[in-house]
């Protein structure tokens, strides 16, 4: 491996705006990433030379977020002409990204888990049974759901591209609402939530209120339920069984998977369309064989 010139690693003002806005792909749109970068590059890389020692001591790594981070580094140095191309070109295909040691992984998520986890929280804890049902009604991130309670403000009026009106939106002929959240160019956006008219009466009771993460998955792991994010994976396998798939892609906002020219159809007057398909799914599978 040939090295043109000495190159020291150092966090900076300018590796940051690449991050956020030049980078080719995916910008780093949400301080919590930027912050994760930041902590693993000042821990690991910061002052370190640029050497062949390092880059194989990074490619061996078994933080993926470090080895991602370390590439975007030598990415933003052949942008500022500090490393020629050959050896940016090494470093890439030496230091993978995310890398997965298992192979595909297979969620085998019985119902009978599902309808056992749901019972125990209506039983125990009406505040995270409404959680863990949005979660499944939506098929949004547990990050999202949060934020949603966290800043609950349903007659706020929203007046942005694409959408006027009120955040939340009920059809109480339908048994559904959705939720506006207008969460877009970040790495995990999130338009809209939707859940059921049942679940509203639930939250509603709550909200708004600050929930930590970490609370509900202790509570998961000490009675020996489902965790929060496995109801995404949940929800994904039925919906798509259920509904049309656009309209699934468009529910949980997976809009990386839904191309330019479908982006220009009503997908929020589709999705309206196929949601009750799904509640009434859920309803059978679920929500009917919990006891009272």
């Amino acid at each position: 491996m040939s090295w043109r010139k000495r190159v020291v690693l150092e966090w900076t003002n300018d590796f940051e705006q690449f991050l956020r806005s030049i980078k080719r792909g995916r910008k780093v749109g949400t301080e919590e990433t930027l912050r994760r970068y930041r902590n693993l590059f000042k821990k690991y890389l910061e002052g370190k030379e640029l050497t062949e020692e390092l880059v194989n001591y990074v490619a061996k790594h078994r933080n993926d977020w470090l080895r991602i981070v370390f590439r975007h580094y030598a990415r933003y140095l052949y942008y500022r002409r500090k490393i020629p191309s050959n050896l940016y070109e090494l470093i890439i295909s030496t230091v993978l990204g995310r890398v997965s040691r298992l192979g595909i992984r297979y969620y085998d998520i019985k119902d009978e888990d599902v309808v056992r986890t749901l019972e125990f929280l209506k039983k125990n804890n009406e505040l995270y049974y409404g959680v863990y049902r949005v979660l499944l009604e939506s098929g949004a991130r547990i990050k999202h759901v949060l934020e949603m309670i966290r800043n609950w403000n349903p007659d706020e009026e929203v007046a942005t591209y694409g959408y006027s009106g009120k955040c939340l939106v009920c059809f109480e002929e339908k048994g559904f609402c959705r939720y506006y959240m207008g969460l877009r160019g970040t790495t995990m956006p999130c338009e809209w939530i939707y859940f059921s008219t049942d679940t509203l009466k639930i939250i509603s009771k709550y909200a708004p209120k600050r929930i930590y993460y970490n609370n509900i998955a202790r509570y998961a792991r000490r009675h020996e339920l489902l965790r929060p994010s496995i109801m995404r994976k949940v929800s994904w396998r039925i919906m798509i069984e259920t509904i049309d798939r656009l309209a699934a892609l468009f529910i949980q906002s997976r809009f990386g998977e839904i191309s330019l020219e479908e982006k220009s159809l009503n997908l929020v007057e589709l999705a309206d369309r196929e949601y009750p398909k799904y509640l009434k799914v859920l309803n059978e599978r679920f929500f009917e064989k919990i006891k009272d």
